[in-house]
């Protein structure tokens, strides 16, 4: 089973070891910008004085990642920081605030949060929620494109295929039916 999530709405969540000790807070996901996929958070402390952790949690030590909490081992499972972000590939830059071209130079608008699809043994980055520009037929509303594949992405602009703009959803559930849709597309095969 699958479930698709924003990076935003995992971001304080709780870290939880398997005895039921919260041990951390998600402060940031860590996003490897060659696969598409979530290489692991950055954390923080518990409480309000707390701050940022020195440690970080890889994707391969989560044990599970709900609605209410980020579920591991235990705390020998965080390695340093550094391990983490590096590991990522940090050439794509933060994508948040970038802008949404597409290869044919139309501009489909900001984004604004990165959507991840949560199975049981991966997290990949399935679409982008964006600030649409009049171009998506939808100017200023918050939409959500898929990604079946992202030809260039850099802290300023992420270049999609054109044809991306013809599988915008108005919500989460309609972008779930638009991944396959897109990629069946774009893999030759019309549904």
């Amino acid at each position: 089973m699958s479930v698709l999530m924003l990076a935003s709405e995992i971001t304080k969540r709780p870290v939880v070891t398997l005895g039921g000790e919260a041990v951390a807070q998600v402060k940031d996901v860590v996003l490897d910008a060659h696969a598409d996929r979530v290489s692991g958070f950055t954390l923080s402390g518990r409480g309000v004085f707390s701050g940022p952790k020195r440690q970080a949690l890889p994707w391969a030590a989560v044990s599970g990642l709900g609605p209410h909490a980020v579920m591991i081992q235990d705390e020998t499972v965080f390695e340093d920081l550094g391990e983490v972000t590096d590991s990522a590939g940090a050439a794509g830059g933060d994508v948040l605030g970038a802008r949404v071209l597409t290869d044919t130079g139309t501009d489909l608008g900001q984004v604004t949060d990165v959507v991840i699809k949560v199975t049981p043994s991966e997290a990949v980055v399935a679409g982008y929620e964006i600030a649409s520009t009049e171009a998506v037929g939808r100017k200023g509303r918050t939409v959500f494109i898929p990604l079946a594949r992202t030809i260039a992405v850099s802290g300023e602009a992420l270049v999609v295929p054109a044809v991306v703009a013809e599988h915008v959803a108005d919500d989460l559930p309609a972008l779930n039916k638009e991944i396959p849709a897109l990629r069946s597309r774009m893999s030759g095969s019309e549904t």
